[in-house]
């Protein structure tokens, strides 16, 4: 007995005078199958059933198409529940042995991929709203409902198309996917800015907000290497979900985290005036999409699809690599800024390092002083973010605080290499 979901029913409509070919293929391939002669009076001669394992199903239809079914007939594959029979089990091992058993046949992927994109009513309105949720949960600093916007994005759809097109030489299937993108994209910037402008304006928020002091905005403005991590994982996933006919609901969520809050915090800066806040997250929304239709056009070709006739492979093979080297140099050149952050954040973690080293020093030659605390305040710059305050919290045990402003200060000073504010603070502690 089969799994469900490993089951496909292939139907397929035997023009007349092509019944004995078709059967001799099907005999040929070693599969089960069962006619029904076509009643109808049209120009069809038979109806053939054969229950298939779902990675023989590619192959079946290869050897149909050569015994002359080719898209002028009707062929249509149905999930099956199960399949009871002892000759369906030796055909499912059979195809086990030579085929990925999970991967599904080129008809199925490109109509899998036109399934996920939606109505363009649908796609416009939910993209604006899933935007607009976005905004509202970066603008609170609510993860919850930034991850909720992202459930109703329906960006899986497009990313997938583009790449599935571009496998199967199918370049209507690529251009409406390369649209989408760029409209969801386009679409969820113009709504956050316009839903952010309207917050603003009649102060939902309070007047005087840095939106970069506000942590779900900020980690959107300096994005580093592991944010190509996040996108090219939502490309593979997306692609494989796609190829094994499981359920995308999971991977579109994904595929929108590194979309739809990021296009949203270019739509806050864009309303609070803030260019550079517009420019470091808008730098990860193009990274972010062509690293997810790098990753998923790689696995979609390595998987194995190619077009169904001989003549396009070549086209097929020009377009992808075509593709790909497009998508690799712009992610390249992209990522110079990516770079610039991770070595900023790295420059960073080291001066704060030094300095708290610095300061223990100086604490080290107190005995009634410790240090509790070390803050480092930078510059609200998107890169580069140099340090403007550091703040010492220190624990004092008995007696007056000593004074140390002008030790510690000196020493920072020393480290950084230029003059910073230092402000210490003292608070009392009990003996230890």
């Amino acid at each position: 007995m089969a799994d469900p979901g490993d089951v496909r029913l292939v139907q397929v409509t035997i023009p007349t005078g092509k019944r004995e070919t078709v059967c001799r293929a099907l005999d040929d391939e070693g599969v089960d199958y069962v006619l029904a002669d076509e009643t109808s009076g049209r120009e069809y001669a038979a109806i053939a059933y054969v229950p298939l394992p779902t990675n023989a199903v590619e192959p079946v239809l290869e050897t149909l198409r050569e015994a002359g079914i080719d898209e002028s007939t009707y062929t249509v594959v149905l999930d099956a529940r199960t399949v009871v029979s002892r000759d369906f089990e030796a055909l499912e091992e059979r195809y086990a042995e030579e085929e990925d058993a999970d991967r599904i046949a080129r008809e199925e992927l490109v109509a899998a991929a036109r399934d996920l994109v939606p109505s363009l009513p649908n796609y416009v309105i939910l993209t604006v709203v899933s935007a607009v949720i976005a905004t509202a949960g970066l603008l609170l600093d609510s993860p919850a409902v930034v991850v909720g916007s992202m459930v109703i994005a329906p960006l899986i759809g497009p990313a997938m198309t583009a790449s599935v097109g571009t496998v199967v030489v199918d370049n209507e299937m690529f251009g409406r996917g390369v649209k989408l993108q760029a409209m969801g994209v386009l679409l969820s910037i113009a709504s956050a800015a316009v839903f952010a402008w309207f917050v603003r304006t009649v102060n939902l928020v309070p007047p005087f907000t840095d939106v970069t002091q506000i942590p779900q905005v900020r980690e959107r403005l300096s994005p580093d290497f592991l944010s190509l991590a996040v996108a090219v994982g939502a490309g593979v996933a997306g692609s494989l979900s796609l190829t094994t006919g499981v359920s995308s609901a999971l991977v579109g969520v994904m595929i929108a985290v590194a979309l739809i809050p990021p296009a949203a915090t270019v739509g806050i800066g864009i309303a609070w005036g803030r260019p550079m806040v517009s420019l470091g997250s808008g730098v990860l929304v193009m990274v972010n999409i062509l690293s997810i239709n790098l990753a998923s056009l790689v696995v979609l070709r390595y998987s194995g699809y190619r077009p169904t006739r001989w003549f396009q492979l070549d086209e097929a093979r020009g377009a992808t690599i075509r593709r790909v080297g497009i998508l690799a140099v712009a992610i390249v050149v992209l990522s110079a800024f990516l770079g610039g952050v991770t070595y900023d954040s790295y420059q960073a973690a080291t001066t704060e390092e030094r300095i708290q080293e610095a300061t223990a020093d100086v604490l080290a030659e107190q005995t009634e002083a410790r240090l509790l605390s070390l803050d480092v305040e930078r510059s609200n710059d998107v890169v580069f973010r140099n340090p403007e305050t550091v703040v010492v919290t220190v624990g004092v045990e008995n007696g007056d605080p000593p004074a140390l402003a002008d030790a510690i200060d000196a020493e920072i000073e020393a480290v950084i290499g230029r003059e910073i504010g230092t402000e210490v603070r003292y608070v009392r502690v009990a003996s230890a």
